[in-house]
């Protein structure tokens, strides 16, 4: 099972124990659905829009707050006391705030937003990319499968 750790860096938004576990769930079944080794460590932290907007200016140049940025680190480290080797998959970073308003745009719950933001980067943390179409297309078609599989499908959401 993978260790999802999450971090709430803002305060804008209030995190409920209900939504880490969904959040915990949806990176787990992402790698098992990819087939991904899951005994590894994965990193959440939960951000306002001047958070990401500053990591989004640093490590991508562009000057906006964006949904959410992806860190894959592919290392590996010693992990507790059986010496077992966990390998670190990466960062996930997700603004809040823009999942709300994009939950609002798109007529659906803030948690099925949230979750999509989690998989979409979790499945960027797995090497998957949508730089053109045939790429774009694979990535949509993983991301509703595990959303579905979590009874968060696309067709539920009025999209």
């Amino acid at each position: 099972m993978a260790q999802v750790i999450i971090n709430d860096l803002q305060d804008k938004i209030k995190v409920d124990r209900g939504l880490e576990e969904l959040i915990t769930k949806a990176v787990e079944l992402t790698l098992n659905l990819e087939g991904a080794d899951t005994k590894v460590e994965v990193s959440v932290a939960l951000v306002d829009n001047a958070y990401i907007r500053e990591l989004n200016k640093t490590y991508r140049g562009k000057d906006a707050p964006t949904d959410v940025l992806s860190f894959p680190i592919g290392e590996e480290s010693l992990m507790d006391k059986n010496e077992e080797i966990e390998r670190l998959l990466g960062d996930i970073v997700v603004s809040l705030e823009k999942a709300e308003e994009q939950a609002n745009i798109y007529g659906h719950s803030f948690e099925r937003e949230v979750i999509y933001l989690i998989v979409h980067g979790t499945l960027h943390l797995l090497g998957y990319d949508h730089e053109n179409e045939e790429e774009r297309k694979v990535m949509r078609e993983k991301e509703e499968r595990t959303l579905r599989a979590l009874g968060l499908p696309r067709e539920e959401s009025g999209l």
